[in-house]
């Protein structure tokens, strides 16, 4: 069977190449990566049309009768094995097998492909350490090896591709401490979410001036200072989030001209917060401080007179909206404000204060990102709101929501903060499941003005956006933490794998007990899964709808994919 399929994609990409053979030196918006001499045109053959096509069987070695292939880009089928050893004769400049099938250990044969520029394993099977022959892809400008099964350390050998300026190593499961990229002074975007390296961050990485673009989040280890990023005066995106960061934001962040995103979020920093007045004048800046050690002076005046500010829960502070659109916001988040006088109560409940409560409630019920549903005698009520990166939402005096993080990976619309089934539910209560509540990376539910006393929390979920089909499109893995009163109870939760499958309602239930009035929920992504199926940007926690009800009656919270 797999010489079949050998034979039948190396036909069909002999086929295509007959058709398709673009006559050009451009690749994937790598055209500068490409040669440019006019004399090397008439030679270069570049295969692009394969993208997407849900291709399944294996890379056919016979691509090495190509004598002037320069680009292959495979991204986006099903494929399955490995990379042929042949492939490592062409001389090659951009390969892209991201989002397939491919698994076993990355080929140490890699490593002769010394003309390759640019390089995407993303997105597969692959495990085992990094090879070390890797270094000796001596031209690669863009490396990514992002959301595999990749193990161990890092090898030093990575110093050696000094021409890098891409490297994305993101979602993998590497030991020891976080490595030195010094000598890679060129690099203007590196990327290491959630792959295990214990930190702190190496004072080593002020040397990398070039930088644009630094990705780093969910380091182990104990508590670090803020790193030395002076000289990066050219960054657009810094995240340092769950880098287990301690002490004071350094005053240089604010004097960072193209500054356009800023996430320290959960991390123990504390102290006065940098004046970002300067930043006035950039559009849809967004500051994301959520989950830390600030405090109501830690705010500067600046920022008390023109943004939003997210306390504990939400407040306003100052001319509400009115400089939205030039600062896009300041999110403060469960931090250590003080707003609230009783030390028997929540942080939370400082802010969801049940004094202006009518009645107790002993049941909420919630359809997350959908009209209101009526099942049985229980009406789940509408939550339609469109959201977005950052939104608070009272709905009802029973409850409210909090959503924060920015889809990086591209533009999203304030409609894509929501979710709608592609095809039907098995089993029943399927009203429940046709919409979703999506969050890049932190949504919450608060049930307020209830009752205190014991309460059950039933989550229920059911994949509605990852297919389990023979595509592309069943390759990824949404993966997220789950939270009820501030205790995780469920890390790295695959709703795909839990239910066996996709569109399968599942259920988990949890108890809780309310205190003040105040009943949480909260998901949250923490860097695992994938990213980038069916598309970019496809990531972090999903809900379609939530009930919450006392003593031996049920909190039910429904997930869907």
């Amino acid at each position: 069977m797999s010489a079949l399929y050998d034979f039948s994609i190396s036909s069909f990409l002999l086929i295509l190449v007959l058709c398709f053979l673009v006559q050009t030196t451009e690749a994937q918006n790598y055209s500068r990566l490409l040669p440019q001499h006019e004399s090397n045109l008439s030679h270069s053959w570049h295969i692009k049309k394969l993208k997407g096509q849900d291709l399944a069987g294996v890379l056919p070695p016979s691509l090495v009768k190509l004598p002037y292939l320069k680009t292959i880009d495979v991204s986006r089928n099903y494929l399955s094995g490995t990379i042929p050893p042949e492939w490592a004769s062409i001389k090659l400049e951009y390969m892209s097998v991201m989002v397939n099938r491919l698994s076993g250990p990355i080929p140490n044969y890699l490593g002769n492909m010394t003309t390759l520029l640019y390089m995407s394993l993303e997105n597969n099977m692959f495990d085992g350490t990094i090879p070390k022959e890797l270094g000796n892809m001596v031209n690669l400008q863009n490396l990514t090896l992002s959301f595999n099964n990749l193990t161990g350390r890092l090898p030093k050998e990575i110093n050696k591709l000094t021409k890098l300026l891409e490297l994305r190593l993101s979602g993998n499961n590497f030991t020891g401490i976080f490595p030195s990229f010094e000598n890679l002074k060129n690099l203007t975007a590196l990327e290491i979410l959630a792959s295990g390296f214990e930190g702190p961050v190496p004072p080593s990485i002020s040397v990398l001036t070039e930088m644009k673009e630094l990705r780093i989040s969910d380091l182990t280890g104990s508590a670090s200072k803020f790193p030395p990023l002076e000289n990066m005066t050219g960054l657009t995106k810094l995240m340092l989030r769950s880098c287990n960061l301690s002490g004071k934001i350094p005053s240089y962040i604010a004097n960072m001209p193209q500054l356009k995103i800023l996430d320290l979020s959960f991390n123990r920093l504390e102290g006065p917060i940098p004046d970002m007045e300067r930043l006035e004048k950039l559009k849809n800046f967004v500051i994301d401080l959520s989950y830390n050690n600030f405090n109501e002076s830690s705010v500067p005046t600046t920022c008390r007179e023109t943004l939003y500010v997210f306390f504990p829960l939400i407040f306003v502070i100052g001319t509400p909206a009115v400089v939205i659109s030039k600062l896009h916001f300041l999110l403060l988040i469960r931090n250590l404000f003080k707003s609230y006088n009783s030390t028997k109560k929540s942080e939370l409940g400082k802010c969801l204060s049940s004094n202006d409560c009518s009645k107790n409630w002993y049941s909420v019920h919630i359809n997350c990102g959908g009209e209101s549903v009526t099942i049985g005698d229980t009406t789940y009520e509408a939550d339609e709101d469109s959201a977005g990166a950052a939104k608070f939402v009272y709905l009802k005096e029973s409850w409210g929501s909090s959503n924060t993080g920015d889809f990086w990976d591209r533009p999203i619309a304030l409609n894509e903060y929501k979710a709608t089934n592609v095809s039907s539910i098995k089993g029943s209560n399927s009203e429940l499941y046709t919409a979703a509540r999506l969050s890049a990376l932190s949504l919450t539910y608060y049930g307020r003005c209830l009752a205190n006393g014991n309460y059950t929390v039933t989550l229920h979920f059911a994949e509605i956006v990852i297919r389990d089909n023979r595509s592309f499109q069943s390759l990824g893995k949404r993966m997220f933490d789950i939270y009820v009163q501030g205790e995780r109870e469920l890390k790295d939760f695959d709703i795909t794998t839990a239910a066996g499958g996709v569109d399968k309602p599942l259920t988990r239930k949890f108890n809780a007990v309310v205190e003040d009035g105040i009943l949480e929920v909260r998901f949250q992504y923490a860097g695992k899964g994938t990213t980038a199926v069916p598309r970019r940007g496809s990531y972090g926690p999903l809900v379609s709808a939530i009930s919450f009800e006392a003593s031996n009656t049920t909190i039910t919270l429904w997930f869907t994919y």
